[in-house]
């Protein structure tokens, strides 16, 4: 791969663009191969199958931040794909609509919120660094099965709740559908006004040991996570206005919920420790995740 190609603003779209569509492709051929699975694990299977495309195009351009736009973008396609193929012939379509235009809306602005801050290929995020940098040889595996197969799990499980919304219930909108809608969209409205709250203060060019505490920022350390841990409770909603018999799909907000708390929110927090040692004393009195009035002026 030339250097130019890899420092090259566009490198990252244009690896993007060939590798997500070579994952569609062989995703939607293994769809032609199990004709007779139900939808969701035939769904599953070439959610799996782009996965694996995916892993080895990161292996190729040695950068494995390029799986990252799959956690956002699949979700779309799953929606959109159970809202186009129903079960039932008398499904609400009026529900299946806004669960996956709400989806849409997220999956869209998580994208559009990695690129612009992915500079070129050269760039990886620091934590697929800290593991590469731990594991050596046997990094490939962490990859496949920790850093990709495990996220891609797990936001399919995420995902479940929109399969009876899309493709099974006929139960008339109500007031679940609407806490559902105010739920998923605040979510959303929350990551947007938390992302560029951060890159507003980026752009001022602090000082190189301050931390970001403005707009939503002075009431979590994290608003950004809890606007992603609203959303997909929010969408676990929609399942159980379709249909409550489908109260288990919240496994995977349940999973999405503890990814963040134990395993996301306490990488950063000691990442950003190493960097400035008086981490905990300068957010002193800000929630960790929950935006809540501070304690502290």
């Amino acid at each position: 791969m030339s250097t130019t190609f890899r420092t090259a603003p566009w490198g990252p779209l244009a690896a993007c663009i060939l590798a997500y569509g070579v994952a569609f492709i062989f995703g939607w051929w293994s769809l032609t191969l199990v004709p007779d699975w139900h939808p969701i694990w035939a769904t599953l299977s070439a959610d799996v199958v782009g996965t694996l495309v995916i892993f080895l195009f990161g292996l190729a351009f040695r950068n494995t931040s390029l799986y990252d736009p799959y956690w956002s973008l699949i979700p779309i396609l799953i929606a959109l794909y159970w809202l186009a193929t129903p079960l039932a012939l008398d499904v609400n379509l009026t529900r299946g609509v806004i669960a996956t235009t709400l989806v849409a809306l997220w999956g869209l602005r998580l994208t559009y919120n990695c690129f612009r801050r992915w500079p070129n290929l050269t760039h990886e995020d620091f934590r697929y660094q800290d593991y590469r940098a731990k594991t050596g040889k046997f990094y490939w595996l962490v990859d496949l099965f920790g850093i990709e197969m495990m996220p891609t799990l797990l936001v399919f499980a995420g995902c479940l709740p929109l399969f009876p919304v899309a493709s099974l219930s006929s139960a008339p909108l109500g007031v679940i559908d609407l806490t559902a809608i105010v739920i998923t969209l605040g979510a959303i409205i929350i990551e947007t006004i938390a992302d560029q709250n951060l890159q507003a203060y980026l752009k001022s060019d602090p000082p190189a040991d301050s931390i970001c505490k403005i707009g939503l920022w002075r009431y979590s350390r994290h608003p950004n996570y809890f606007g992603e841990i609203a959303f997909w409770w929010g969408l676990y909603l929609f399942a159980l206005a379709a249909d409550p018999g489908w109260w288990w799909t919240g496994i995977g907000a349940l999973a999405i919920n503890l990814l963040f708390v134990f395993i996301s929110i306490p990488m950063m927090e000691d990442r950003k420790r190493l960097k400035r040692p008086d981490y905990d004393k300068q957010l002193a009195g800000i929630s960790t995740l929950i935006p809540l009035p501070p304690t502290k002026a």
